[in-house]
């Protein structure tokens, strides 16, 4: 609220005291002081409420005006404005006789109504500002997982340096109990980190020398020397406090929907208030301009759409802030719509079902390569990618101590595998389609292949220079709760479907496992992108679950993407939704919200629309003073906002 607003508040309120009792016959037992039934000192008090009060309101009808639309704020203006200056009018034109209580004169002079109108429609506003307040805790709360500052070590010394100084490739110590600062990677040192403020994981996760630690994360009971990869503005915290922000001030197409009908609803209901006037005016004895102007002001104010406006973005408003404290970050308010009206849910395999840390169960060697040499190629050709397999290849290389040499000329494809210069040789690695297709000849029917593929592990295979390597076996576990997770959203209603780029025995395997009926193996990137886009021809509305870089194309073609867990920049960047939960249950929790939070907006547009259908005829047939108006009025917004507030408690 304005400054100047907060200065009149006080006076304001004041009429209130006079408001009721002058204007009905069965209020007239009702004591009120002399002074407020005098019209000057009515005067007085309104005319500062009219227009430093009603200040915003007439600024905000004048633009609505010359773009051509009639807002709520036409309704405000127009009800307290007529309001005012008929009294205004009267009050210099019969030499200023007081107010009769108990009727009589009453209908000569509206202050008090004009006075009421602005100071409950501002009562409104203070709610809507208490629900933002709320809200804004829940960011403040995300900007406090951000220590102010931290340790660098540089030369040899410890130096404490502000957070938003640090850059990438510094080098900080987070000593135990401290919060992690910045995102980074582990150089030196063990302890275990408890995620559970960014990710909702209870339990606290090892973290040693090559493990990617987050911004906002609290370190256990050892020191952590930590490489920093982003700075402040581009860390995990920062990322999530912009999402929420940004979902908060987007406008969802519902919203739209509610302007549209405003934009209606205004013309109709002051062509409505001029019929009311004219039909009072002429009803009555001739020239009773007060009283069909006090119907016609009436009307004005019943019909004002306030809570109309109210019920969406108060309901985005708390239901995206509350979604934030459980780890899911909304980028718009558009996505929070869309996702409930997803019935199709394509999940991807690796990180995202399962838990993404897949370690290494099996080396096969070729003739003529000893297993350290093989893994030794293998981790330094995968040792610069981000997908998990290869990271799962690069630890097991690290346990064991190999030297591994530096790998030139890197490339990733995605959903096939990596490319890499070791040694001056061209190392490939990745999938056995893949290198078929790169006419390198793989054995077949090999009964350690075979065994591995029907156990359900997923296989690495590996050449250079036109000649296979070998290939290494790696398992990667369900993820806790994902079973639980499916059923849930089958339950909801959501059909769930398991596609991945793995071979057909790993993902029937995995399917059932984690209950899923439905799954498509072998799938690269623009067959996941054709398979949504097929989907949507059939009339589907599709969303992805994923976290890697293969997954980035599905993601973004999808109705709506959800990025789950830490995830590749390519993912989050293409996603909708940024799941910090590294679990299918920050799925089911975004499907949960959204769903609650279009059913209080549609709760919210049946309560306002249905206040005005029900009420307007009583303001035309003369049964409701201004003042009764002007209050339930704003009690429909307070309704609103109330209403919505329940998100909090979801």
């Amino acid at each position: 609220m304005p400054a100047a607003g907060r200065s009149w508040r006080g006076g304001a309120l004041l009429p209130f005291l006079w408001a009721m009792a002058p204007h009905h016959a069965w209020t007239a037992a009702l004591w009120v002081p002399p002074l407020l039934l005098n019209p000057w000192f009515q005067l007085a008090l309104a005319t500062p409420v009219q227009f430093v009060l009603g200040g915003p309101f007439y600024i905000r009808a004048w633009k609505a005006l010359r773009a051509g639309g009639a807002s709520m704020d036409v309704l405000i203006v127009l009800g307290s404005s007529a309001a005012y200056l008929y009294s205004h009018y009267r009050l210099f034109h019969t030499g200023g006789m007081p107010v009769a209580h108990g009727g009589g004169e009453h209908g000569y002079y509206f202050f008090d109504t004009s006075v009421m109108i602005l100071t409950i429609v501002w009562l409104g506003k203070w709610l809507e500002a208490a629900a933002k307040r709320r809200t804004a805790d829940s960011i403040a709360l995300l900007r406090q997982l951000q220590p102010a500052e931290v340790t660098v070590l540089a030369e040899g010394r410890q130096i404490s340096r502000r957070v938003g100084e640090i850059a990438a490739g510094e080098t900080i110590l987070i000593r135990p109990g401290e919060k992690v600062p910045l995102d980074g990677t582990v150089l030196e040192g063990r302890s275990e980190v408890d995620e559970s403020a960014v990710t909702g994981e209870s339990i606290p996760m090892e973290k040693g020398a090559g493990a990617p630690v987050m911004a906002g994360t609290l370190n256990g009971s050892g020191a952590l020397t930590v490489q920093v990869t982003a700075p402040e503005s581009s860390s995990t915290v920062a990322r999530m406090v912009r999402m929420v922000e940004a979902a908060q001030e987007s406008r969802a197409p519902i919203q739209r929907l509610a302007d549209r009908v405003s934009g209606v609803f205004v013309p109709l209901i002051v062509l409505t208030a001029l019929l009311t006037f004219g039909w009072w005016y002429f009803q009555g004895e001739t020239g009773n301009a007060a009283g069909a102007l006090e119907k016609a002001i009436a009307v004005l104010l019943i019909a004002c759409p306030c809570a109309l406006g109210l019920a969406t973005p108060v309901s985005v408003l708390v239901g995206s802030g509350r979604a934030a404290q459980k780890g899911v970050l909304f980028k718009e308010g558009r996505t929070l719509e869309e996702l409930q009206g997803t019935g199709v849910l394509l999940l991807d395999k690796t990180g995202t079902l399962t838990a993404g840390k897949p370690r290494l169960s099996g080396l096969y060697p070729a003739p003529g390569m000893t297993q350290s040499s093989l893994l030794r190629l293998m981790a330094a050709a995968g040792q610069a990618s981000e997908h998990p397999l290869s990271r799962a290849v690069v630890r097991e290389a690290q346990r064991r101590s190999l030297a591994l040499p530096k790998a030139a000329a890197f490339e990733a494809v995605p959903g096939c595998g990596v490319r890499a210069e070791v040694d001056g040789c061209t190392v490939l690695l990745g999938s056995r389609r893949w290198l078929e297709s790169l006419g390198v000849p793989l054995p077949h029917g090999d009964a350690q292949e075979q065994q591995w593929l029907g156990e359900g592990r997923q296989l690495l295979y590996a050449a250079s220079a036109g000649r296979w390597l070998g290939l290494a076996a790696l398992s990667d576990p369900l993820r806790p709760g994902a079973r639980s997770a499916v059923r849930q959203l089958e339950a909801a209603g959501v059909k769930v479907i398991l596609v991945t780029g793995d071979h057909e025995e790993a993902a029937r395997r995995t399917a059932g496992q984690a209950g899923i009926s439905r799954w498509y193996a072998g799938m690269r990137p623009e067959q996941k992108l054709e398979l949504v886009r097929r989907l949507q021809r059939e009339g589907r509305r599709v969303a992805v679950a994923g976290d890697g870089i293969n997954d980035a194309p599905a993601l973004a073609a999808a109705d709506t993407g959800l990025a789950v867990g830490g995830g590749t920049d390519a993912a989050l960047a293409a996603a909708g939704v940024h799941l910090h939960r590294g679990d299918l249950g920050g799925v089911a929790e975004a499907y949960r919200m959204s769903r609650r939070t279009m059913r209080v907006i549609y709760q919210n547009l049946l309560l306002s629309l249905g206040y005005n259908v029900l009420a307007i005829p009583l303001a035309v047939s003369g049964q409701l003073a201004p003042w009764m108006a002007c209050t339930a009025m704003a009690l429909s917004s307070v309704t609103v906002v109330c209403n919505a507030l329940r998100l909090q408690r979801a």
